[in-house]
């Protein structure tokens, strides 16, 4: 009896390792990713989701200006997969996944003054972002295309 029971307990442990955090589904999008678009440099990089969190970095940099930094993190909470956006001297803002098709992820705060969604899907090889959002009622947003950082 005691070797069925630990049996039983290796095989409800390894069927709970097999199933993968809702977290796990977005390994899509770890790396290091960049964009230049002019004179401005971005850089976002993801750790691959380990333990039901992700944790990712974005910097910017324009000419003549201070760089900005974003921390974020994407961990499974009680209401779902959520995208916390950490930016200069602003509350965490969370954003929660939406249902959605693989190689996308759809991230919505509805009661954020802007951004409101927070977009990721996979463009070939490449990450696509975006962030969008209504503003005086009409939508506005703002999209980035990362190639894989060298």
């Amino acid at each position: 009896m005691r070797n069925m029971l630990i049996a039983a307990a290796l095989l409800a442990a390894g069927a709970a390792q097999a199933a993968p955090a809702d977290v796990d589904r977005l390994a899509w999008m770890a790396g290091s990713w960049m964009q230049e678009k002019g004179a401005v440099v971005t850089r976002e990089t993801w750790i691959a989701p380990l333990g039901g969190t992700m944790a990712g970095i974005t910097q910017t940099n324009r000419p003549g200006r201070k760089p900005q930094v974003e921390f974020t993190t994407i961990t499974d909470e009680p209401a779902g997969v959520t995208f916390t956006a950490r930016v200069d001297n602003q509350p965490p803002t969370p954003f929660v996944l939406k249902p959605g098709g693989e190689g996308e992820a759809v991230f919505e705060n509805l009661a954020h003054d802007f951004p409101q969604r927070v977009i990721y899907r996979r463009c070939g090889e490449d990450l696509c972002a975006r962030i969008e959002g209504t503003v005086s009622g009409s939508l506005k947003g703002q999209d980035w295309r990362y190639v894989r950082a060298k």
